[in-house]
């Protein structure tokens, strides 16, 4: 009952700050080109800092050395989730020209924007490096697979862009996690007026993903919602099959429970916040995109609590 509790009060910590985002938005406080911002500042400079700091003032060599193995896990649910995803799409007869679209958005989930308040929020900044472990496995398979699966959808011919995939993998946020490991097994004592500015510039993190969730939705139009079959075997992925396949992989591994907790979790965020953008750039359905973003970022809220008693199984 206290883990239900607890995480009841994790969401809805994250749930303020997402409706002060929309109301905001509703309001007119922010234009057509705040959300880009929002993100760029997220990604490209917090969450880089984010990382740094928490990797540098909570991990030591040995830690590191004993989690980054652990990546395997995330892999090999996603590579049976990708081959869950293509059969529900045949065997569903999900429309050809949302079939790419479906597949990455049923195997792919937004470790970032959601994954990663939603666990600090729950199990505070000891997470983070668990939550970033995820977040390098998922990232590669989205700006691999799932983008090349995605321009099947569109009008041109789909095609794989070495340079371009390889750019977006090392992204900043993953870039602060390799230099902050570096510095961890290097022995390298960041100053400490510079680590007070990783820390304040890091802690912007979590408060703008949240904003810009409630940009999101707002921008999106809640009269936009529904409820289909692509919609819900897509929903049914994230939350459903997603947690209990993780779930079946690491319940009797080694691994520290957190990590297992965390793994979990991030399994079952919801559909990524690219795949619209990517939709959009490929020419394929990014308003189909966007709603799917929506939705299960709204859902997402309602399932943490109960996956928050599944996770409470581990021991």
């Amino acid at each position: 009952m206290t883990t239900f509790v607890n995480s009841i009060s994790g969401v809805l910590i994250i749930l303020v700050m997402i409706v002060v985002g929309y109301v905001l938005t509703k309001r007119g406080w922010f234009d057509a080109k705040t959300p880009s911002l929002i993100a760029k500042l997220v990604t490209q400079l917090a969450l880089p800092c984010y990382m740094i700091f928490t990797i540098t003032n909570r991990f030591t060599a040995a830690e590191l050395g004993n989690m980054l193995p652990q990546l395997r896990f995330p892999a090999l649910s996603m590579v049976i989730l990708l081959a869950i995803a293509v059969g529900v799409a045949q065997v569903f007869a999900v429309e050809k020209q949302h079939r790419g679209l479906f597949i990455s958005m049923f195997f792919n989930s937004n470790t970032i924007f959601v994954g990663l308040p939603i666990n600090q929020a729950l199990f505070g900044d000891k997470s983070i490096p668990y939550v970033l472990v995820y977040y390098m496995c998922n990232t590669t398979f989205f700006w691999t697979i799932g983008t090349y699966l995605i321009q099947m959808d569109g009008q041109a011919s789909p095609s794989f862009d070495w340079r371009d995939s390889l750019r977006k993998i090392f992204s900043p946020p993953l870039l602060g996690f390799i230099l902050g490991v570096v510095l961890v097994l290097l022995g390298i004592h960041v100053p400490d007026f510079l680590m007070s500015d990783l820390q304040y510039l890091g802690n912007l993190t979590i408060p703008l993903s949240m904003l810009f969730i409630g940009m999101a939705i707002a921008n999106a139009g809640l009269s936009q919602l529904r409820f289909n079959k692509d919609i819900l075997l897509v929903l049914g992925g994230r939350f459903i099959i997603a947690p209990l396949l993780m779930f079946l992989i690491v319940s009797h591994t080694p691994m520290p429970t957190l990590m297992k907790q965390v793994f979990i979790l991030q399994s079952a965020m919801p559909v990524m916040t690219n795949a619209p953008v990517v939709a959009k750039l490929y020419g394929a359905d990014a308003d189909y995109a966007a709603i799917m973003v929506t939705e299960s970022t709204l859902l997402t809220l309602l399932v943490v609590p109960i996956l928050m008693s599944l996770v409470s199984l581990l021991g």
